[in-house]
């Protein structure tokens, strides 16, 4: 399973994101995690990046809502304790068990 994890430096909360997708990784050897900076709105457009941090598992972005829209920006998760600059750990596993 291929992961990418999509971010701008603009943004910090991608680190936390890397962090928790590296303790994925450690328990699931069939996980690759590639890091993407996008650095222009051009390339956001062109990757249908939706804001800092995305994760896309095999190409798809599992928590993108629709209409959301496209640009350089810090993105929300809303988690159980309340809206988030980062998925937390439990979701990013259920996002990867269902893909």
């Amino acid at each position: 399973m291929d992961i990418t994890l999509l971010y701008f430096d603009g943004c910090p909360n991608w680190k936390a994101t890397e962090e928790r997708l590296a303790i994925i990784a450690a328990e699931r050897p069939d996980i690759t995690v590639t890091r993407h900076l996008v650095e222009t709105f051009d390339e956001a457009q062109r990757v249908g990046f939706r804001g800092s941090p995305s994760v896309l598992v095999d190409g798809i972005d599992p928590f993108a809502a629709a209409d959301a829209s496209v640009g350089l920006t810090c993105r929300l998760y809303q988690t159980p304790d309340g809206l988030s600059g980062s998925p937390t750990l439990e979701q990013l596993r259920t996002a990867l068990a269902h893909a």
